[in-house]
This record gives C-alpha cells, sequence and structure tokens, in this order.
C-alpha cells in the first residue's frame, strides 16, 4: 500500500476564516473516495495544539501504487479541490512511502 501523507498551514482567504477553510478543505477531501476509484482510504486530521511550528492539517492517502496516486491527484474532483486548498494555504510538506 502506498501512502501519501500531505500536511498544510492554512490561513483566511476566499472570504472565510483560516478555522473555515480548514473545514471546507476537510469536507471536500473525505467526498474524494466516492468519485475516485483508485483510492482506497483518506484520512483528515486536524491539528488539535495550537503552535506556529505545527500543521494545521494532515492527509493520508492511501493507494496500491503509485500509477493510482498519480490517476487520484490528475483526477478532475481532486483538482477542484486542490485548487482551493492552494488559495488558502501558506505552506505545504509531502512524504510518500510503502507500507
Amino acid at each position: 500500500m502506498l501512502k501519501h501523507i500531505v500536511m498544510w498551514k492554512f490561513t483566511d482567504g476566499c472570504g472565510n476564516t483560516k478555522d473555515e477553510n480548514v473545514e471546507i478543505a476537510r469536507s471536500g477531501l473525505e467526498a474524494l473516495p466516492e468519485s475516485v476509484p483508485t483510492l482506497k482510504k483518506i484520512t483528515f486530521i486536524k491539528n488539535a495544539v495550537e503552535c506556529d511550528r505545527n500543521f494545521d492539517a494532515l492527509l493520508i492517502v492511501e493507494t496500491e501504487n503509485e500509477a493510482d496516486l498519480e490517476a487520484y491527484k490528475v483526477h478532475p474532483e481532486h483538482q477542484k479541490v486542490a485548487k482551493f486548498i492552494k488559495e488558502v494555504t501558506v505552506n505545504r510538506g509531502a512524504v510518500d512511502f510503502y507500507d
């Protein structure tokens, strides 16, 4: 199983507060398994402890392999959510690994 881990620092934007943007991102991402057949599982975690060094949210995407991950990345429904997230985040980090 390939795991794709992404973390973001969110900001106010698109007429919403930072917390609202985190929840909009959560909603959009958690809906993706219904429309993206290569996804095995998505887990969205919101940071619980306020600290300037912490990221605000973490996403764990599970697919079978790199081809399935790439299919997820280019899927139109994912692209819609990713576009929004790019507009309301100021930092991103990612790690991919096989488990």
